[in-house]
């Protein structure tokens, strides 16, 4: 009970803070993107909390609990993404979103292209950004299983609740300012809990010698973890709408360049901590019966009390950081890019602020209804990703530096992407064709697919000269 006590406090203090910064909310460009004056240390904070959620703590646990060090990939490759998108992607589009007024990733696609490009992927990012916003509270309700036993979908309740809570009042405004305290709380619980875990199994030595498969500190692969989280990854952390919409927040380029550039170092840094922890979970706890129960049992029984507390207000804080930046994605597309948009033209911006906070809150009750039927939280995540990474990398790169792509050539690869992706999914159950799985399939296929549109169709001269130049 003390330890549910610990996550109660904490709960109540994040959604006080983000109510109290919610008073500072004033329009609908503070919720979407905090008035863009987001220096470098709220931008790190923000990015670096978003990004270490369910998936990077109890998922990454649970995946190096079953492949071992393989499973550093997993937040690897988000460090990678995250260093592309701080000096190469992220600088561009802050310039044209500053310069155009542009809120959300689907203004972007239709500054760029047209109408068409932007409904679709608002569209399709709707029924992949559920599928990750269920992993987070599945993630929650792991940690209130294991420390309480409370069943999953109270759980799930339970975490969408205070989720839903701050980040409808405030958004990106009150997230930023949350983000700094759960990542402080993050930071400090996982880096004191490594070396007191590894000291209940002899060290890195002892841990070693009681982990004999090879196979389980091979780097590169294990299992279906290893460098092909790459493919499926990366391109997410690149041009997700929740972190492209952060850098719209930006001060300026250099805030862009240090603040997302610090994120990826962290990430990189971290990315060894979950798989270590998971191989002294499966020393100490051998034969559980969901993997993803590896961290919350660790913090739970093989270490102090204190340091118990603090890991497990560390992954709580995990969870809800990433989901409120899903909630950040689903609000703002569908108050912008679709009722502001298709709906309601004329919405004035108190009206699309009302909208934002309900399909926030709507967005919060599906999740849990989605995460109360989910299986794990790696396999809802690898939905998101996947289906991230195939329909938007290619439109959104394309889209800043080819001066001559047009609307036709984003919608092929949009549409050739998501098809081969599926077929190879449906092909092989998933498992990887001739080395190809089905997220490489879908990038390659999105690919051939906007080269060839664009190699037999016209090019319209100045429409399609919009790159921010």
């Amino acid at each position: 009970m003390a330890y549910l006590l610990i996550i109660v406090v904490y709960s109540a203090a994040q959604i006080a803070l983000g109510l109290w910064v919610a008073r500072r909310v004033r329009g609908s460009s503070d919720f979407f993107v905090a008035g863009r004056r987001l220096g470098p240390g709220l931008l790190f904070a923000t990015f670096l909390a978003a990004n270490i959620g369910g998936g990077s703590t109890i998922g990454a646990t649970g995946l190096g609990y079953r492949d071992g060090l393989a499973a550093w990939w997993w937040v690897g490759s988000a460090g990678i993404g995250s260093i592309v998108l701080a000096f190469w992607v992220g600088p561009r589009i802050r310039r044209i979103a500053a310069a155009h007024d542009l809120r959300t990733v689907g203004d972007f696609l239709e500054w760029r292209y047209d109408r068409r490009v932007r409904g679709v992927i608002a569209a399709l990012l709707w029924m992949g950004t559920l599928a990750i916003l269920a992993g987070q509270f599945i993630g929650l309700a792991r940690v209130l299983d294991a420390v309480v036993g409370i069943p999953k979908p109270v759980g799930c309740l339970i975490g969408g609740l205070v989720v839903a809570t701050y980040f409808s009042a405030g958004g990106l405004l009150s997230s930023a300012v949350v983000n700094v305290v759960q990542l402080t709380v993050k930071m400090v619980g996982f880096f004191i809990a490594l070396p007191i875990a590894l000291q209940a199994v002899g060290g890195f030595a002892g841990l070693h010698a009681r982990v004999q498969d090879p196979a389980m500190w091979d780097p590169w692969s294990h299992g279906p973890s290893g460098w092909v989280y790459v493919a499926m990854l990366m391109p997410a952390f690149v041009v997700s709408p929740g972190l492209l919409q952060k850098v719209y927040g930006a001060k300026d380029d250099r805030a862009v360049r240090l603040g997302v550039g610090l994120n990826a170092i962290g990430l990189l840094a971290y990315a060894a901590i979950p798989p270590l922890l998971g191989l002294v979970a499966l020393v100490l706890h051998p034969g559980l019966p969901n993997r993803e129960l590896a961290l919350p049992t660790l913090f739970v029984h093989d270490v102090p009390f204190w340091v118990g507390g603090l890991g497990l207000a560390a992954v709580f804080s995990a969870e809800v950081s990433a989901a409120d930046t899903i909630l950040f994605m689903l609000a703002t597309s569908l108050s912008q890019d679709l009722y502001k948009r298709f709906l309601n033209p004329a919405a004035t911006d108190a009206q699309v602020l009302r909208v934002a906070r309900a399909a926030s809150l709507a967005g919060g009750t599906l999740g849990v209804a989605l995460a109360i039927v989910a299986e794990s939280i790696t396999d809802s995540l690898s939905i998101f990703y996947t289906l991230l990474g195939v329909s938007l990398f290619v439109p959104v790169m394309a889209g800043l530096y080819l001066r001559r792509s047009q609307p036709l050539d984003a919608l092929a690869a949009i549409g050739g992407g998501v098809a081969a992706m599926i077929a190879a999914q449906l092909w092989n159950g998933g498992k990887p064709i001739g080395g190809f799985t089905p997220a490489m399939c879908g990038l390659t296929c999105a690919a051939i697919a906007f080269a060839l549109v664009a190699l037999f169709t016209p090019r319209h001269g100045p429409a399609a000269v919009r790159a921010g130049r």
